[in-house]
């Protein structure tokens, strides 16, 4: 019976439970009280496993070459930077994710956070539970201008709830799907005349070693003044020193972020010393449909490839392999 150990914090109760058992799998949940942060846990968590059904956890080389029974890394959501796909396959462990099913979620998301910042919340309510009564005007949300940083799947969700409430949308994405561009209105620029244009920037780039730092110093200063900056994406895209300053001088107006380069993040941080920083806990994809149609994905991808399957859009390594068989 091929074992598989879910070690996403979040995943107690997901639908994969009773999936992969009525297919024949044994499958267990990670101890609560597990530091999965740790490499070594990592390792003796899935001793013997065949399938990990994967959370933010490190997969490095070394993690995988300790674990010569584990075939597929399984990653509810479309972010895997924290596994090593080089060793991957070098090992052939499969690594897959769940395209598509919380694009929905973190658009909403995205817009919640640029309402949040525009509106002013939650400055407002904690200054009327203090006892400060003053009225304060902002600028209006609709004809401002939202910059999208990536066009994929999230990115064009967001447009299309920015085209909603009355927003321009311009956007940088190298390969954009054109008939969405032009059914929805986006004027696609080069990535430093966004910044120059946009009041909102919102990231919604993979991470790469290209895209790491993307938000810089200098990106920051090429924003134009009084802008805020949006990541619902993955924190190591901004550079969170240099963005701390730019908040500090008054260049940006403010930012909302979801995702931090260390997660979670530590209550020493700088960026919690802002009030005009406005934060949530890595939730964006978080919502009921999106839990459970991210794990239901997840045991059918497991499944379906325990079976000779090969669903080759939920793999994100192994390119060009054709002769992958669960047993070695």
């Amino acid at each position: 019976m091929p074992r598989v150990k879910s070690l996403s914090s979040n995943s107690q109760g997901g639908p994969h439970f009773k999936i992969l058992r009525a297919n024949g799998f044994e499958v267990e949940m990670a101890l609560p009280d597990v530091d999965l942060s740790q490499e070594d846990k990592v390792i003796s968590a899935l001793r013997g496993c065949q399938a990990s059904v994967a959370g933010s956890e490190p997969y490095s080389r070394r993690a995988i070459e300790s674990l010569p029974d584990l075939r597929v890394i399984a990653r509810s959501g479309v972010g895997f930077d924290a596994v090593d796909v080089a060793a991957c396959d070098d090992a052939e462990v499969v690594v897959t994710t769940t395209p598509g099913v919380n694009h929905h979620a973190v658009a909403a998301h995205t817009i919640g956070l640029l309402m949040g910042v525009a509106l002013g919340f939650p400055e407002l309510d904690r200054k009327v539970r203090q006892g400060w009564w003053q009225r304060q005007l902002r600028p209006r949300v609709m004809g401002a201008t939202l910059g999208i940083v990536g066009l994929a799947r999230i990115g064009p969700a967001v447009a299309t709830r920015a085209v909603g409430l009355g927003m321009n949308v311009i956007a940088f994405e190298p390969y954009p799907d054109l008939e969405f561009v032009e059914q929805w209105k986006v004027e696609l620029l080069q990535f430093d005349e966004l910044l120059a244009r946009a009041d909102y920037v919102s990231l919604h780039l993979p991470m790469s070693a290209e895209s790491r730092h993307i938000v810089n110093a200098d990106s920051l200063a090429k924003m134009k003044e009084g802008s805020v900056l949006i990541n619902t994406a993955r924190g190591p895209l901004v550079n969170e020193a240099a963005l701390c300053e730019a908040l500090k001088t008054g260049a940006l107006r403010a930012a909302a972020l979801d995702v931090f380069e260390v997660e979670p993040l530590s209550l020493t941080s700088p960026l919690l010393k802002l009030d005009n920083v406005l934060t949530s806990g890595h939730v964006a994809g978080l919502d009921t449909q999106s839990y459970e149609d991210g794990f239901k994905m997840v045991a059918e991808t497991i499944v379906d490839l325990h079976n000779g399957g090969w669903p080759t859009e939920c793999i994100q390594n192994l390119k060009g392999v054709t002769d992958w068989k669960w047993n070695r």
